[in-house]
């Protein structure tokens, strides 16, 4: 029994090891991609809208990765914000030229995720703990 968990355990820090990994190489291609974006921006000489907002996902996937090391998990609302303005990007990317019904499925794919964080975000505040709204603000 005690090498059954012993094996487990093993197993767990491997797995822990493994994620802590993957998020460091994660910040790492963040932070270089960000100094590509930066470059591209300084050679062309003009920054645009979907430039700024690709380096506003960037430093939310940094937040996210620096949010899980300070609280030991990610909060789920981050990926949503980064899902929104993902979209925003590819709906200016695309210019006046998109089809109608796209445009129509992106912006109500926005409204769905801006209500599904707004329906996480009232859950934690209401729910969870009544009241306490700076721990709300660490878990969030």
């Amino acid at each position: 029994m005690e090498k059954i968990r012993k094996l487990k355990l093993d197993w767990y820090n491997f797995i822990t090891l493994m994620e802590k990994s993957l998020l460091v190489v994660i910040a790492f291609l963040t932070a270089y991609a960000v100094l590509v974006e930066i470059i591209s921006v300084v050679s062309i000489r003009a920054v645009k809208l979907t430039d700024l907002l690709l380096l506003f996902i960037y430093a939310e996937v940094l937040g996210m990765v620096a949010a899980f090391y300070k609280y030991r998990k990610i909060p789920i609302t981050v990926p949503i914000f980064i899902a929104i303005t993902a979209l925003c990007r590819l709906i200016i990317l695309q210019g006046k030229g998109i089809n109608t019904i796209d445009l129509l499925y992106e912006s109500s794919a926005i409204l769905l995720l801006a209500v599904s964080a707004l329906v996480i975000r009232w859950n934690l505040v209401n729910l969870i703990r009544p009241g306490s709204a700076a721990d709300v603000k660490e878990r969030d």
